[in-house]
């Protein structure tokens, strides 16, 4: 039986919500049982520090501590209840004695045996400005669309400073949807990437205008579900 390692608290909201679809979906497949899954519940204001200030190398290093410590207890994998830090995903694999499974490439799976091609992505600004999404997409052939600036600055803010605080507010909700059809009129997105463990939880309907919304906590406790029962 495998254990899952899972770095939390990036933020607390979203990964509570992964616990629960574990523990819901691991007992619906294995006759009431419970999944192995050890919590590191890191410090959400010290990662935001280090990324605001640009030390990407401090911030791998702090991640690579993180899942040392699951390793260390006893996980036999791990992942990242969060987008923002696949940024530094590569480094940190290649420098963890245990595997990650990422929400990106689990995403990128998802879409593809959709059969979509072009895609909108919401997120944090560290998450919508990176390279990490497009390059991962990029390989399957399918387009990644942003919104412009302005856009990812109300959706950047309403994030940090909303949804990380347990806030999820209608009118919050009604321009994030406005921003999703503004996406689609301009450049045809098929569906929209949930690139942020929080926004889920306020958007939480399976499609907008005929759109999906493609969440992807769940999206990524289906693959880590895969990987605890093989």
């Amino acid at each position: 039986m495998k254990t899952l390692g899972l770095i939390g608290g990036v933020g607390p909201e979203s990964t509570i919500e992964y616990y629960r679809l574990l523990v819901a979906g691991y007992r619906e497949q294995s006759d009431g049982n419970y999944p192995p899954v050890i919590i590191n519940s890191v410090n959400l204001k010290m990662y935001l520090a280090l990324l605001n200030a640009g030390e990407l190398g401090k911030f791998a290093d702090e991640l690579v501590i993180a899942v040392e410590k699951l390793a260390s207890a006893g996980a036999d994998f791990a992942a990242f209840a969060s987008n923002t830090p696949h940024i530094v995903f590569d480094e940190i694999q290649n420098r963890s004695r245990i595997p990650l499974i990422s929400i990106v490439e689990a995403t990128r799976e998802k879409v593809e045996t959709l059969g979509l091609k072009k895609v909108g992505l919401f997120g944090t600004r560290y998450t919508m400005q990176a390279k990490f999404y497009p390059e991962v997409f990029a390989r399957a052939g399918i387009i990644l669309i942003t919104p412009d600036d302005e856009e990812q600055n109300y959706i950047h803010d309403k994030y940090m400073n909303e949804l990380l605080n347990d806030k999820f507010l209608p009118e919050t909700r009604e321009r994030f949807l406005s921003i999703a059809d503004v996406l689609k009129a301009r450049h045809g997105v098929e569906a929209l990437i949930l690139g942020g463990t929080e926004i889920p939880l306020l958007l939480r309907d399976d499609e907008h205008n005929g759109m999906p919304l493609l969440d992807t906590t769940r999206i990524h406790v289906e693959r880590l579900m895969v990987e605890l029962l093989s």
